[in-house]
């Protein structure tokens, strides 16, 4: 009954910045990490970022001092900073939150997001 919604994604500049937002639905308990992956046309989907449960943080070497990952426990939320963009940076943007405990169910879950699109304009 988790559903995990992705708004933010849309067209932008070169240069310019997004703020990428993906809320989690349901009667949650606690999400362990969350994590933003990408997939470009023609390439495979690579991690973009991940904030474990403490805020401990990792990126992809590409988007290194650019892109900021945070969350928001209260309202079950990871959101994308993403500054500074690259016609690379260009993808279907998902979002996945690993190890959700439900108020019906003590083991984790994982969930993914349908992905929000970026495009981004020379």
């Amino acid at each position: 009954q988790v559903q995990l919604v992705e708004s933010g994604g849309g067209l932008v500049q070169a240069g310019g910045s997004l703020r990428l937002s993906c809320a989690a639905s349901g009667s949650i308990f606690s999400i362990d990490a969350m994590a933003w992956y990408r997939q470009a046309p023609g390439k495979q989907r690579e991690l973009v970022a991940a904030i474990s449960s403490g805020s401990s943080t990792k990126y992809g070497d590409s988007v290194k001092g650019r892109f900021t990952i945070s969350r928001d426990n209260a309202k079950n939320t990871v959101y994308l900073q993403m500054n500074s963009l690259k016609s690379e940076d260009a993808a279907v943007y998902y979002c996945n939150f690993i190890g959700v405990v439900t108020t019906t169910q003590r083991g984790g879950m994982d969930y993914w997001g349908k992905g929000t699109l970026v495009t981004v304009s020379s």
